[in-house]
């Protein structure tokens, strides 16, 4: 079969997190985030871990750029700790925290590597959150400043920008289910949540624009599924647009057309927020592009128990890591190719698209992860037939560079192209890493799964 060829300058990277690779969590003034009081609560982080330390990226910082130079990156999405930046997430500025990502930017320069910076990954400062976090609408004025403070020191060289990372996240398992930091089960606080994060969005493209020295090209990251109803029945028709609703309308429909969507607005009015004059037209300013992070779908069936619906489990045969999710590569094209014809977006990256597979360093020192090849390339083919169908995506971050502190999972999933030895901190590439390395020096993939041995 022929090569796909992507498209010239298209951008090839990988994506990370501050929280989870950075470590050094009270060290040079940093002050402590959400994510740092969460993970010590008895219960909450599966293997009983913390951040505190993860990959130590804080101190190794220029071997994981000579990694990413190895693999033939040219792109590099990473966040910025905004307690590093902002110890009490405003006030006093903490110039060591700004020095660190200030050598980390030049670093990557220096090999060539664009930063993609996003501002905000979840480590919410804890003082703001004692003061009433998200659900308090200060927290986006705070927001706005954090973002001018940041354009201002690194926008002469950073062009590209995001200003939130998977607003459904934080909101929907961070004050609604309470699976996240802060922890919080708070039904009317969720929405209100949600609608301060896009606030904060909006205010903060303004900031980055009018203070940032190059132009600054401006997106939000949004995680996106599509939804399937078990069966064609009527009723699970219902559930799964009901669902769709929740978690892909309700945070696409304000970015793009300055409203939320009319049916969820009136399936969840109680718990909707509070909107004020002004806030639409500001959360809808135009973006540069989306971001989109893809991992699987959702399957929904109707259940007449609850208000909305139940996940179907995928078949075990389908499922790579303990059940966390189904593989289902064909759901890439069908969301970038949905999102295309009912919101336009100007351009598309891919900002994560990644599974957590059981690596492990083989007799001779390589580590054979082929699950995790099969996965990339199934998805780089649906992502090539998006493109000529005329999807305007310009590059493909894969989640993540490092194996890393998966959040409540802690650290048993391991999503990365370099395997992390968390007792001595050594990187091993896999050979997935190797294998997208080739795929990045070509700009092109080859759909051939290869021989008859290739894992399945």
């Amino acid at each position: 079969m022929a090569f796909l060829n992507f498209p010239d300058k298209f951008a090839w990277g990988a994506a990370t997190c501050a929280y989870q690779i950075e470590g050094a969590w009270n060290e040079d003034g940093k002050g402590p985030s959400i994510w740092d009081t969460f993970s010590r609560l008895p219960g909450k982080v599966s293997d009983g871990s913390n951040a505190d330390v993860a990959c130590d990226h804080y101190h190794r910082w220029q071997e994981d750029i000579r990694i990413m130079a190895e693999l033939n990156m040219n792109a590099y999405r990473f966040s910025i700790s905004w307690p590093r930046i902002l110890p009490q997430g405003a006030g006093k500025i903490n110039a060591p925290g700004l020095d660190f990502y200030d050598r980390l930017v030049d670093g990557l320069l220096a090999r060539g590597i664009e930063p993609f910076i996003t501002l905000y990954h979840w480590d919410l400062p804890q003082a703001l959150h004692d003061a009433g976090g998200w659900p308090n609408r200060d927290t986006a004025s705070h927001f706005a400043e954090y973002a001018r403070i940041v354009a201002e020191r690194l926008g002469d060289r950073v062009t590209k920008w995001i200003t939130h990372n998977e607003p459904s996240v934080v909101s929907l398992l961070g004050y609604f289910t309470g699976e996240y930091a802060p922890g919080e089960i708070n039904p009317m606080g969720t929405f209100q949540a949600a609608h301060n994060l896009f606030l904060s969005h909006g205010l903060a493209m303004q900031a980055l624009r009018t203070t940032a020295k190059k132009p600054a090209q401006v997106g939000i990251v949004l995680h996106l599924r599509p939804v399937h109803p078990a069966t064609n029945s009527e009723l699970d028709k219902a559930a799964a647009w009901r669902y769709d609703g929740v978690i892909n309308r309700f945070f696409l429909d304000p970015v793009f057309f300055g409203r939320y969507p009319e049916d969820t607005w009136k399936l969840l009015e109680i718990i909707m927020p509070k909107i004020q004059d002004g806030d639409m037209e500001i959360i809808s300013a135009p973006i540069d592009f989306l971001g989109v992070n893809y991992y699987t779908r959702f399957v929904m069936r109707h259940d007449p128990d609850t208000m909305l619906i139940q996940a179907v489990e995928a078949p075990p045969a389908e499922s790579e890591y303990s059940g966390l999710w189904e593989i289902y590569g064909p759901g890439l094209y069908e969301m970038l190719t949905r999102i295309q014809k009912d919101y336009h977006p100007a351009q598309i990256y891919i900002t994560e698209n990644g599974i957590p597979v059981p690596d492990g360093i083989d007799w001779d020192g390589r580590l054979r992860d082929y699950r995790r090849i099969r996965y990339l390339r199934d998805n780089l083919v649906q992502l090539h037939r998006a493109i000529n169908k005329g999807v305007p995506v310009l590059g493909y971050f894969h989640w993540t560079l490092l194996d890393n502190f998966e959040w409540s999972h802690g650290y048993e999933p391991r999503f990365g192209l370099v395997y992390v030895d968390y007792k001595t901190q050594k990187r091993t590439i896999k050979e997935s890493g190797r294998w997208i390395s080739q795929v990045i020096q070509q700009n092109a993939i080859d759909p051939d799964p290869g021989p008859p041995f290739f894992p399945r």
